[in-house]
Formats: C-alpha cells, structure tokens, sequence
C-alpha cells in the first residue's frame, strides 16, 4: 500500500502511520534488535493507545492485511516484523503505573525491562523479568520469563495478574484468574497467538540493592566448573542466582588487562537476599571451590544496574541468531561439548547461558500455566552474534552446530522465546509439550481464523 491508502487508517488512530514513501523515518521505523533481519512491512502503525490498537487490527482484518505485533522489537528470529504486513507498533504504549500499597505494577505493552525496573525500583519493589533492560516486557512474559530473580520469585508469569488483550476481531478483554481463565492460562506461556497485550498487571516482590558478582575460569577448568556448578546451584538458597555462560572476556572495566578478549567460562550472580559486602564475600567463597578463578569481582548495586549491565555490550544492530534448549541435568557428554564449542567461539560477542528455572520456578503446578517445563533446572540460550553481515553465516554455523551437539542432552524442548525461526513446527509443538492440544483449543475460541499467526504458532484445534 502506498501513503494515499493508509488514508482511513492515520484518521483511525491518534498515532502514526508510517510507510515506504516517508523515506528514512521509514527506514528507521522498520529496524528491531537483531540487524540480521531485514524485512520491509507495507506499513507501521504506532498505536497511542488501546484504541488505536482496536483500529488497527479491525484495519488489517477488514483489508485482508497479514499484521504483526511489535512490542520491544526484541525478538531475536524478526517474528515481529514481516515482508509487506502491517506492523503494529506498540512503542507508544511505553508507561508503568505501581502501586506501592498493593505491590502491583501495570504495563504498557510497549514497556521495555527498563521501563519497569526504574519505575518500581522507586518503591524498593521489581518484577521477575529478563537480564536485559532494553527487552520488550510483553514478548519475554507471553513467553514465560525467567532472569535473575526467577529462583526465588518465579518466573515472570508467576507472578502476573491479569492482562489486557485486544482480539482478532477487535474486541478488548481482561484475562485473569477469574476473568477468561483460559485464556489467561494460554497467555502464560503461549506466546503472541491470542491477541495484542496492550497492558500487564504484576505482582511485584520487594527487591532494592542486590550482589552482584561475576567469577571467571581460565577455559581448561569448564569441566571441573560445570560438575561442580550442576551440583552446588541446585542445592544453594533460592535467593542466590548464577547463570554459566561461555564467552570471550570484553575489554573493559572491571575485568583486568590480562583477561581481555580471552574464551572463559563464567558465572553471573545475583545474590536478591543481601548486599552487604561481608555477607556476600562469605557467599561467595564457593567459587574457589572447583578452581582458582580467574577473576571475582562482587559489589553491591541497585537492581536496575544489574539489569542493564551488559546492555552496551549487545546494542541494537548486531548480527544475531539464536537458538535454545531447556536442561534438567548437566551430564559429562554435555560438558565435553561445551568445552568443545568455548574453544571454537567465533566471534567476541558469540556466547552460550543457561539460566538457572529452578527453586521457584519449579513450584507451580505443571499444569496450571502453559509454561510446560516446571522440571527443567536450566533455560539453554545459544547466541552467535557479530556487529557485522559479513559473519552471519559464520555465527549461524556455530550457534546450529553447538545446539545441534548438545540437544539429544535436551529435555526436547526450549523457552519459546528462544527458537528460532526456521526450527519447523515439529520443534514448535515440542516447545509447547503436553500443552499444545489444549492451546490449540483455547486458540479456537480466541483466534479461529489465525489471524495472529505472525509468531511461533498455534494452529486452531478443528471443531
């Protein structure tokens, strides 16, 4: 569509519509996080507002347009953003609302984890969500959520309320516990297949200055770190959080000179139940116990600085591709493929995490969310990541390879957040487990006809 046939949708919406012809903000429009998609949607609707959501959807379907829902922009295989759809933007929706009597936060769905961790943050309060402070709140929550809170609050799911949700046929509901209970059941877990999530009410936990610390090991030591680090986090208090990762050491502060651009492996810590530096250096003393480390650093900080931490180094505009798995053990084969792939990391910013989904994570019923994996103990991330085309190819390959290798170790599936997009919609109904069939059914009664297929999706259960 040109700018003269978006005429009824800008009149509809108190946002903007933004198409080919407008040029660079165009160009600009159309950008989300990972660089390596590189997609031209017929045009962008900015929503405002829940009305203009309503306006655009209605749009769409009475257009016979395919649209797609961008929240953060964050989504790692571009399923946000289509060749000539329309893109329902809602970074105009970027508000945080606590209520610091209640303990509830409400979100704009176009909040980012930043928005959220500095509004509650005021109020010595956060919500479960990510480890990345420019993430989209809404794409990581319909997806489950896990970060640095996840062992002692749950995942960001657990802790959710109720949400606001615009359906395929224009019509705006509330889903909770008490309101469309099946659907909110689905929208815990079930990914962007029901509707647009215009607003989120959390439970918020009280959270203010937290540990943070990060250990080292020299890359000959992953295979006492990992046979150590399997047995001591599972078993440690649920306050203490460390995700291992594979990486090559940036060059800056606070790591020192000798270690910058080496392959390591690594451990994150958030330690949510103290920050006095005494208590934390007694916490701490463990990580000596595997091997010297090579570096430990542990200082007390706000918990919105733990949050961003390491969002200058994996800016918007890199080369990505991701892939995923979820773990309940880390066997010796496991940890013989990950020393492998440390020592094979293509690029500096190329890395591997599991997230520890454990303690908290695992209390809730298996089958009172679609979140299907409250027996997994590690979310597996696989990231090959450049700042430049020329090596997408080259992370690709590693990301595929590592994850192809360590996958028959797999439970079978991933955090949806995490697959990819040419995984196939085998993987997709792995990903969903034992839930897929009632998903699909909640699908019928939400979106018969698809119309939100733009996602890793859920095909409507025949009537």
């Amino acid at each position: 569509m040109n700018g003269t046939e978006w005429g009824d949708l800008r009149e509809a919406l108190r946002g903007e519509v933004i198409g080919p012809e407008d040029g660079g903000a165009y160009e600009e429009a159309r950008q989300i996080y990972n660089a390596m998609i590189d997609r031209r949607p017929s045009g962008i609707a900015r929503c405002a507002d829940v009305a203009d959501v309503r306006a655009t959807v209605r749009y769409a379907r009475d257009n016979g347009l395919e649209m797609t829902v961008r929240g953060g922009g964050h989504s790692a295989c571009g399923l946000c953003v289509a060749d000539e759809a329309l893109t329902l933007d809602l970074s105009g929706m970027r508000w945080v609302h606590v209520d610091p009597a209640a303990r509830t936060a409400r979100v704009g769905g176009g909040a980012q984890l930043g928005d959220l961790d500095h509004e509650t943050h005021g109020f010595g309060l956060a919500a479960p969500a990510g480890i990345i402070s420019t993430t989209g709140v809404a794409g990581l929550t319909l997806g489950g959520g896990h970060g640095y809170l996840t062992r002692r609050y749950g995942l960001s799911i657990d802790n959710l309320l109720a949400v606001d949700v615009v359906l395929a046929d224009g019509s705006v509901v509330t889903a909770s516990e008490r309101e469309h209970p099946d659907l909110f059941w689905a929208l815990r877990g079930g990914g962007g297949n029901f509707g647009v999530a215009t607003s989120f009410t959390f439970r918020l936990q009280p959270v203010d200055m937290v540990g943070l610390a990060v250990t080292l090991w020299a890359p000959e030591h992953i295979g006492d770190v990992l046979r150590w680090y399997r047995e001591f986090l599972p078993g440690a208090p649920e306050e203490l959080y460390g995700f291992f990762a594979v990486l090559v050491v940036p060059s800056e502060p606070p790591f020192p000179e000798e270690t910058h651009g080496r392959k390591m492996c690594a451990v994150v810590w958030c330690h949510s139940g103290t920050a006095d530096e005494e208590r934390l250096a007694e916490a701490f003393a463990v990580v000596n116990e595997p091997a010297p480390p090579a570096f430990h650093f542990t200082a007390p900080v706000p918990f919105p600085a733990l949050q961003s931490l390491f969002d200058h180094l994996i800016p918007k505009g890199l080369q990505w591709y991701w892939r995923g798995d979820l773990f309940d053990a880390i066997p010796d084969g496991a940890i013989d493929v990950h020393a492998k792939f440390l020592e094979g990391i293509p690029t500096d910013l190329s890395t591997m995490h599991l997230y520890p989904v454990d303690a908290a994570g695992s209390r809730v019923g298996a089958d009172d969310t679609a979140w299907a994996w409250r027996d997994a103990v590690w979310s597996g991330a696989f990231g090959g990541i450049s700042p430049e085309p020329g090596e997408a190819d080259l992370v690709r390959s590693w990301c595929v390879d590592y994850w192809s290798a360590l996958h028959p170790y797999s439970m079978g599936g991933a955090y949806v957040n995490f697959l990819g997009a040419d995984e196939g919609q085998d993987r997709v109904r792995a990903t969903y487990r034992g839930h897929y069939d009632r998903l699909a059914r909640v699908k019928r009664t939400y979106d018969p006809d698809n119309f939100f297929r733009h996602n890793q999706n859920i095909a409507p259960a025949a009537a």
